[in-house]
């Protein structure tokens, strides 16, 4: 791997923390897990941030941002509310690998890492 290809992961993975939790709003954190809304209005933000590595790439990392999402919302709200903290953890982890393996893996197969 050179260096060049390395940069280009983290910037991705900078660019997928930044729009993941630091412009989720309280809101859309509350509410994504029982709201396909407020879901979808989570992904768009979140997406519009991969514009810069192209349009195909940010449809279709948005794609399966919502995708994922839509299954580890619901199963880490389920389990905070039942105070299972540690599980609460590991599928929130999971839910990040699943996002790394997907950015990782659709600009390597799109060619935005060359």
């Amino acid at each position: 791997m050179n260096m060049h290809t390395l940069a280009m992961i983290f910037l991705l993975l900078f660019v997928h923390f930044i729009s993941d939790f630091v412009f989720q709003s309280d809101e859309m954190a509350k509410r994504k897990s029982s709201s396909i809304k407020w879901l979808t209005i989570h992904v768009l933000v979140y997406s519009a941030f991969f514009i810069m590595f192209g349009p195909i790439y940010a449809l279709v990392n948005g794609l399966l941002h919502w995708c994922i999402d839509f299954f580890t919302s619901k199963a880490s709200s389920y389990l905070y509310k039942q105070n299972r903290i540690h599980d609460f953890f590991v599928v929130v982890g999971f839910d990040q690998m699943l996002h790394a393996f997907c950015l990782i893996g659709t600009a390597y197969y799109l060619g935005v890492l060359k």
